[in-house]
């Protein structure tokens, strides 16, 4: 991969510089045997995206009929009779509910009791979990009390459980939809098809699955580079820009490698290809990424850290319970009784909606800022980021350029300008377009231009008014031995500022710099992050010089240029080793692997499908300013959340005890029906307190 500094314009033939990208295709090659994996990966990852989708719906069918059942339950119920003042008992009624609730059970459970099955076996008890003990005890102690013991069941306590629970999942599950399709959006950058050169010379169309390395392909102006490979023939510039992170194209000549997935200019290069199956450089990305997204710490949630003390509390305390009434001499059915309700009290109801509605509003709050959460549990983390990294084109900058420095020498400014304007407005250089933005910008009319040619390695040739002009660039200007004042020049290009020249018969008639344009709100997110004491890091795949000096104006902590792709992944191990937990914000191709390492990866929406579908969270308006929103979002999200967390499960200090009986010779014991009404009253309050969740 070649570095380029942006004061050589490869669109007027710039030499390059330091070719680190060979030597770490050698170092860093895939052994594995070459296979075509595309499609199997493709399938893969888009099947997973339409799972989640199933899940969702699933989830929400689930809640509905469950609901649906849970009315004659609750009808039904004994308690919930006395609790209404009716009584509309009737022969075999408690046989009709226990089928009732046996259906819920094995309909409305089954997500709950598949879930505590996958934590159980990872022995780590969590959420679904909790839920399954409930539900299980209250559904084994209600159907003896309906067989075998004397007792109240707890059939309305089961259906209503379930029902609060599936709400709560679907909510949190529908607020954020998408799972990552990182790879899959990697595999659809390469073209299908390549024009392979046959041994006579004829040109055919094949799939580039078939290619092997040696084959000689063409590639047509503006198309896509089908494979990695080394040009023997033609000149073009090929756009790197979302793959390497070079913001300005690069030149490509005999000699020069060229890498899949990248967009040829406006001319037409041959190459031999080098590099196939797994050993092509995106490939290599491909597998940056899945390791990346398989090495991430899964980080748990906090809900689930409540749930997990949750069930270990209703355990021991029910065990507790049982083990002391029997001591004491109780018969067997009170102590199954008083150890029953302190299971199922363990588990409040709030708990299934205290986390999914703020998550829910922090969603919604998100979506009105800008920001789309993908990942709940890397975002509730945001709160501790201590350093978020940049990439620097299309992140730090737009990712276009635009006019910094207008030097006339022998003509007006708006002359000089206005003859540039007139040229380059038949280019589709972003050099060109950074140019013809500002004429538009300005007003300026533009001219008639006759015999318009593209001289590659040189710059544009055109008659405007029969008058000739050149737009060229320094190397054409020391070719050509022109004078200009270098010492200005060098400033410029110190300020890793792209300069073109503007000629009449090879007298110089001024000159003009351009930039790829630092975003307006980049230094106020810079300095907010610094006041919030995180650190701000620059990791881009673009020169020294340039970064520098964008690191310079905006103050970064640190800057960190020309890395590879894989190389930002290894630098934000490397931040991690550090003690920092790293967000990185990004929009290439070259930014993917470390979106996917990073505690938490953001995406901006104007960058590739591949980064954002890598990203945790994708910022809408592509604004840096938005990511300090985020942390700030975070942070009172966590707060909404443990808030609620008390609410929902503060009651158990005082009902547990009671509900084990603990003042049962007082004559104070905690009745079904208060259980009931504390579990309404805290899901009640969790409810209006998730509502109440704002950010400054």
């Amino acid at each position: 991969m070649k570095h380029m500094n942006h004061s050589q314009d490869n669109h007027y033939g710039h030499e390059q510089v330091d070719n680190k990208y060979s030597e770490s295709q050698e170092n860093g090659k895939n052994k594995h045997e070459n296979q075509d994996h595309s499609s199997h990966m493709d399938n893969e990852h888009e099947g997973h995206h339409d799972h989640h989708a199933m899940m969702v719906e699933d989830f929400k069918r689930r809640f509905f009929v469950s609901l649906i059942i849970m009315v004659p339950i609750l009808l039904l119920s004994p308690m919930i009779q006395m609790f209404m003042g009716v009584d509309w008992r009737f022969s075999l009624d408690s046989y009709i509910l226990f089928a009732l609730s046996t259906i819920l059970l094995v309909y409305g459970g089954k997500p709950f009791i598949t879930g505590a099955r996958d934590e159980l076996q990872k022995k780590s008890p969590a959420m679904m979990t909790l839920i399954t003990l409930a539900i299980t005890v209250a559904y084994i102690y209600s159907t003896l009390t309906v067989f075998v013991l004397r007792g109240d069941d707890f059939f309305w306590e089961l259906a209503t459980l379930i029902v609060i629970m599936l709400l709560g999942h679907w909510i949190e599950m529908k607020s954020v939809m998408g799972a990552s399709k990182a790879l899959g959006e990697l595999i659809k950058l390469m073209p299908e098809e390549a024009h392979l050169i046959k041994d006579n010379g004829e040109t055919v169309q094949i799939p580039v699955k078939q290619l092997k390395a040696g084959d000689l392909v063409l590639v047509k102006p503006g198309e896509k580079i089908p494979i990695d490979g080394l040009v023997y023939d033609g000149r073009s510039e090929v756009n790197e820009s979302m793959i390497t992170g070079e913001s300005v194209p690069v030149e490509k000549e005999n000699g020069n490698e060229i890498i899949g997935g990248s967009i040829n200019g406006e001319g037409i290069l041959k190459f031999r290809v080098t590099r196939v199956g797994d050993d092509t450089f995106l490939s290599q990305v491909i597998k940056y990424v899945r390791e990346a997204q398989d090495s991430k710490s899964s980080t748990q949630r906090l809900a689930d850290k409540a749930a997990k003390w949750l069930f270990y509390i209703a355990v021991t305390a029910g065990t507790i319970t049982f083990i002391s009434w029997i001591l004491i001499g109780k018969d067997l059915n009170f102590a199954i009784e008083r150890a029953v309700t302190v299971i199922i009290i363990s588990c409040p109801h709030a708990l299934g909606l205290a986390t999914p509605l703020v998550n829910a509003v922090s969603t919604s709050i998100g979506a009105k800022r800008g920001l789309l959460i993908r990942d709940r549990a890397a975002f509730e983390n945001a709160r501790k980021l201590n350093a978020v990294v940049f990439d620097k084109t299309g992140t730090l900058t737009k990712g276009e350029f635009g006019i910094t420095d207008i030097n006339e020498i022998e003509i007006s400014k708006d002359e000089l300008l206005t003859i540039a304007y007139s040229v380059e407005s038949n280019s589709e250089h972003p050099i060109a377009k950074g140019i013809v933005k500002e004429g538009k910008k300005l007003n300026l009319k533009m001219k008639e231009v006759e015999n318009y040619q593209n001289l590659p390695g040189k710059g544009l040739k055109a008659t405007i008014e029969g008058r000739d002009f050149m737009v060229v660039s320094p190397g054409y200007m020391r070719s050509e031995k022109i004078a200009f004042d270098e010492k200005n020049y060098e400033k410029l290009a110190q300020e890793g500022k792209t300069v073109i020249f503007l000629l009449e018969r090879n007298l110089l008639l001024g000159y003009i710099a351009l930039s790829d344009i630092i975003r307006e709100t980049a230094k106020e997110a810079i300095d907010t992050l610094k006041s919030m004491e995180v650190e701000s890091i620059m990791l881009t795949g673009d020169n020294q010089r340039v970064a520098s000096y964008v690191g310079n104006i905006l103050k970064l902590d640190k800057v960190i240029a020309e890395v590879l792709p894989q190389e930002k992944a290894i630098k934000v191990d490397e931040f991690h080793k550090q003690g920092k937990i790293v967000a990185m914000t990004g929009d290439g191709v070259n930014d993917a692997p470390s979106l996917a390492k990073a505690d938490l990866g953001i995406a901006m929406s104007t960058g590739t499908d591949v980064a954002i579908e890598t990203a945790d969270v994708i910022l809408v308006r592509s604004d840096p300013k938005d990511v300090v929103t985020i942390l700030k979002l975070s942070k009172a999200t966590y707060r909404k959340m443990i808030q609620n967390l008390i609410w929902a499960t503060g009651y158990n200090i005082i009902a547990l005890p009671l509900a084990a009986g603990i003042l049962y010779n007082q004559g104070i014991v905690i009745s079904p029906a208060l259980g009931a009404a504390l579990m309404s009253l805290s899901t009640v309050i969790v409810s209006i307190n998730a509502r109440l969740l704002r950010i400054d």
